[in-house]
């Protein structure tokens, strides 16, 4: 729930924005990355360790970004990635660690989903570090389910899939 008097305003981010964002996701990441071991040897691909060009590459292959701005300073983010007819991917939630707990990740998921919902989609799907059972819960309580969970070689962790149904099926 967003406490009294804080009003987040959330719209589409710009290419030129791409450096900005890229470091409020390594902030955000940072936290989960120091507290699972995460390291650029050993999960480079984890927004711990992204750059604005990776951000730029997704932009180009359409994925649409949102940025959550507090007093004009960026606070959080989200990515959605169409993942077929029906489906959508929400990707590199993000929220600033100075401004957790004010509900900004609840703001941009409801966006989020406001989004794939318009676009046609029946399921909005995300992937997490399995073993972070704080942000497993997060997303329970915020209407998704588990989907099941897989070991990939190249990964120190399990990913847990979960999914949203966006229907009411």
């Amino acid at each position: 729930m967003l406490r009294r008097g804080m009003i987040p305003f959330i719209r589409e981010i710009e290419l030129s924005e791409m450096e900005c964002c890229a470091e409020l996701i390594r902030n955000s990441f940072g936290t989960v990355a120091e507290e699972f071991g995460l390291t650029r040897q050993n999960c480079p691909g984890n927004g711990a360790f992204i750059d604005a060009n990776r951000l730029k590459a997704d932009l180009v292959k359409g994925a649409r970004m949102f940025g959550l701005f507090y007093h004009g300073e960026l606070a959080g983010f989200a990515q959605l990635v169409k993942k077929g007819a029906d489906a959508f991917s929400l990707e590199k939630l993000a929220v600033h660690p100075a401004y957790r707990h004010r509900g900004y990740g609840a703001c941009l998921l409801s966006r989020v989903r406001s989004e794939a919902v318009n676009a046609g989609a029946e399921k909005l799907l995300v992937g997490i570090i399995e073993e972070n059972s704080r942000l497993k819960g997060w997303y329970l309580e915020h209407g998704f389910r588990s989907t099941g969970t897989k070991r990939f070689e190249h990964l120190p962790f399990t990913v847990g899939f979960m999914e949203m149904n966006l229907r009411g099926k």
